[in-house]
């Protein structure tokens, strides 16, 4: 099917709350010296969201072995997210905002028309982060829940989604990660369990303080 007919069959989302997003992209065109910023800290986020999963594993190797499954489940659980995010985007076919409404300022460039817009993927990421790690550590879901925030408005400030694509991560990325690390978690702990007993992993999973503890 010739790019410009899948266009046409695309869902308008637009017809949702087309007038809210051209007043957030109103907002960047008139702060165009917010734009190249705004365009790179949307993306260096999720590089901040990857090095809180990674804290979390770190404390966990003085914590149980709960914990380090929970840890180890973590970007397993987000992206089983962003898989299920992917699959309803397909399902749904959502044109792009700057394909349904073009007199629209954008910072990003358009993509092709087969990338669709519902729900975003960037807020899935974010928001399947915050929640595995919420089970985790409530300090780093705090941080990872500020950095979530600002994922989903700079999605749309950038013109890539409309706010309700970054809702509809929240009511996607919520409960499949929260569901996929509890699951996760649960398989993997007797695994982890053995794991820390000894063998080369074990670096890895156990911190020398709680080796010594553990041997004593």
């Amino acid at each position: 099917m010739p790019p410009h007919a899948t266009a046409l069959l695309a869902f308008d989302g637009s017809r949702i709350d087309g007038s809210l997003f051209t007043s957030v992209t109103d907002f960047a065109r008139d702060t165009r010296w917010l734009n190249a910023p705004v365009a790179l800290a949307t993306n260096l986020g999720l590089g901040f969201l990857a090095v809180f999963m990674l804290m979390g594993w770190w404390k966990a190797r003085r914590r149980d072995d709960a914990a380090m499954a929970r840890a180890l489940a973590a970007p397993v659980s987000v992206l089983t997210a962003f898989a299920v995010a992917e699959v309803v985007k397909r399902l749904v076919a959502e044109a792009r905002p700057c394909r349904s409404l073009p007199q629209d300022y954008f910072v990003s460039a358009c993509p092709a028309p087969g990338d669709y817009a519902f729900p975003s993927g960037h807020a899935t990421v974010a928001v399947a982060t915050a929640a595995a790690l919420f089970l985790l550590d409530r300090r780093l879901a705090a941080l990872a829940a500020v950095f979530t925030l600002w994922e989903c408005v700079t999605r749309v400030y950038v013109g890539d989604h409309y706010p309700h694509d970054v809702l509809g991560s929240l009511l996607i990325a919520t409960p499949v990660a929260l569901a996929s690390s509890l699951l996760l978690a649960r398989l993997a702990s007797p695994l982890i369990t053995r794991l820390r007993v000894g063998g080369a992993l074990r670096p890895l999973l156990i911190a020398h303080a709680a080796k010594t503890a553990t041997a004593r």
